[in-house]
């Protein structure tokens, strides 16, 4: 246990109902009984009390409550000032606390501290700030279920079956005469395959977890005048990219972040893609493909009346994209004669005039992101998903001295290392570093 007490508000700044004070560390009690002239608190229960500076000096009246060791968020004695809100009343608080022992708090500290006590472990502490940052309601929900522990009862799960394979690997590996008829006989091989498929799997949630946590870049793609920015106003509800008959209204990229179907998704509107000599249009277009190179998914706009050159767009964008998921969509669906009507099961038709087919759009962005799956995804962050990688590779590493070598001590030591990098995502294994970067981000009372 940490031997210095901390002090910070929980609260926002600024005027409110309530401004909370958090104090944790052996004289946090101390400090509580200094500041109310009471000498007896007793845990999770709210007292009334008075609370004053060290010259007696009214500060404001407000509840105390009282969580001990170790029954606590941090794991520490924890005491919570509840005064009323107000900005001279919350610091004049915490400068009662500092006067009497206590120190200001660094950025995550109170969680950090939750972690150095085993009341939470890395991916859980994170989960506490992505909760606070949740952005949708689906980021709200991954996030509580990475804080209940979910996604870390999957990477223990995991860590533990690889570890057993690897002490069986070794444990063989004391009997060489029985070597070889171990590494081929078939059952660690099948034993590894089952393991990686469920690597694969958590990989699948995790990654739609990520995109939930940071966004999704959608980008919106195609010729002059397709209506992108017709169905970026669309999708939003409300104008916010200026849409004109005139062809190449859009020279540069209007980013907006919307809601669609629970998730956040940073919708990119582009230059149209076409030749031009107009040296701002090039441009608009140059930092178009750029955009198209680096996005989630992509969003080709074909106008009915004009559908020239679609199958070379699509390509182009095929290359530039890398294996990035394209929704073709076909604007101006209000002017298809009723003749028409049948060639709509060829693809998603919208009008973004009338806004006809545009929840047919959102919940295609769902089911491309994968956000229909029966398994709910996790909050998370690209450190686990480049752990999670790192642990993949390793594996694939094993199975292939598995299968070509029988190599087995090489086997053990790659799931060794693939263990290692399940276990930095739960902090098992871990560096101060890392632990400095990741609870910097937090907010000083948490």
């Amino acid at each position: 246990m940490v031997a210095d007490t901390i002090a910070a508000i929980a609260t926002p700044p600024g005027i409110g109902g309530v401004c909370i004070i958090r104090i944790s560390g052996q004289q946090a009690l101390s400090i509580a009984q200094g500041l109310t002239g009471r000498e007896t608190f007793l845990p999770r229960r709210a007292y009334l009390a008075t609370f004053k500076d060290k010259q007696a000096e009214v500060i404001d009246q407000g509840i105390v409550l009282y969580f001990s060791a170790p029954n606590s968020f941090t794991g520490e004695d924890v005491v919570e000032l509840q005064g009323h809100g107000g900005i001279a009343v919350a610091h004049s608080l915490l400068e009662a606390c500092f006067q009497a022992g206590a120190r200001p708090a660094e950025g995550g500290e109170f969680t950090r501290r939750a972690f150095l006590n085993d009341k939470l472990d890395l991916a859980q502490a994170e989960a506490v700030a992505d909760l606070i940052s949740a952005r949708s309601n689906a980021a709200l929900k991954a996030a509580n279920r990475s804080l209940q522990g979910e996604f870390s009862k999957i990477v223990y799960q995991l860590a533990e079956e690889i570890l057993a394979l690897r002490v069986y690997i070794e444990a063989a590996l004391d009997f060489p005469e029985e070597e070889i008829d171990f590494l081929t006989e078939g059952d660690v091989e099948a034993k590894l395959i089952a393991w990686g498929e469920k690597l694969n799997q958590l990989l699948t949630r995790t990654t739609q977890g990520q995109l939930i946590n940071e966004g999704i870049d959608m980008v919106l793609a195609g010729k002059p005048n397709a209506g992108k920015s017709s169905l970026l106003n669309a999708l939003a509800g409300e104008d916010r990219a200026i849409v004109t008959e005139q062809a190449g209204t859009t020279r540069d990229i209007v980013k907006e972040t919307l809601i669609i179907e629970g998730m956040p998704v940073n919708v990119l509107d582009t230059a149209g893609l076409r030749e031009s000599t107009d040296i701002v249009e090039q441009e608009g277009i140059r930092r178009s493909r750029e955009a198209i190179a680096k996005a989630d998914i992509i969003a080709l706009l074909i106008a009915i009346d004009d559908q020239s050159n679609s199958d070379e767009l699509f390509k182009e964008l095929t290359a530039l994209a890398n294996n990035t998921p394209i929704i073709c969509l076909y604007n101006k669906a209000d002017l298809l004669a009723d003749s028409d009507k049948s060639i709509r099961k060829k693809g998603i038709f919208l009008s973004a005039k009338t806004g006809e087919g545009v929840d047919d759009v959102r919940k295609a962005i769902a089911e491309t992101v994968g956000r229909t799956h029966h398994e709910q995804p996790f909050i998370a962050r690209q450190r686990h998903l480049t752990a999670l990688k790192t642990a993949q590779q390793y594996y694939l590493n094993a199975l292939k001295q598995l299968q070509n070598y029988h190599a087995g001590e090489l086997v053990a030591d790659d799931l060794r290392l693939a263990h290692d990098a399940l276990g930095e995502i739960t902090g098992k294994v871990r560096s101060d570093d890392l632990l400095g970067e990741i609870f910097s981000g937090f907010c000083i009372g948490k």
